[in-house]
């Protein structure tokens, strides 16, 4: 159930985030929080994760939903075995969500995070794509260590 509560937690915290970005910024508007590090720029975007697969909103709807039922099967199956598992499980459920609400009512989602990491300007994001991200690093931090344990198993 905890692992839900933080789906939620994180589901929420976007929503909250890119409502204020749509209704207190204009398309294209941009506040510097650290100079040549850390902006807030107002964007959306049709596709998915670095703006690919432009305008292909059925395609995502059908694949969210297949996501987010085997997350939620596989949450109720193993996740409360493990933590780390749950944790990651419950992250990207939360991101997944959170721009899957963007797509249902929006027809396009929010990004707003804008960094720039030496002199590379790294793709736009949003709350659910960091999510995502952390949720899928420790996804394969639990498989590493579940190989691990696996192996000594062997031994």
């Amino acid at each position: 159930m905890k692992y839900y509560l933080l789906a939620l937690i994180i589901i929420v915290l976007d929503q909250i985030t890119k409502w204020v970005v749509v209704t207190e910024m204009a398309l294209g508007e941009k506040i510097t929080l650290i100079e040549n590090v850390l902006y807030f720029t107002s964007h959306r975007n049709q596709g998915a994760a670095f703006g690919i697969l432009q305008g292909q909103m059925w395609f995502f709807y059908i694949i969210t939903v297949i996501v987010i039922v085997g997350i939620v099967y596989y949450m109720q199956k193993e996740g409360r075995h493990s933590p780390l598992l749950g944790i990651s499980l419950g992250l990207v459920l939360g991101g997944a969500i959170g721009n899957f609400i963007d797509r249902l009512f929006r027809g396009e989602v929010v990004d707003f995070v804008d960094t720039y990491i030496f002199t590379y300007n790294f793709p736009i994001f949003n709350v659910a794509d960091a999510a995502l991200c952390v949720g899928v690093g420790l996804l394969f931090i639990k498989m590493i260590q579940d190989e691990r344990q696996q192996k000594k198993e062997q031994k």
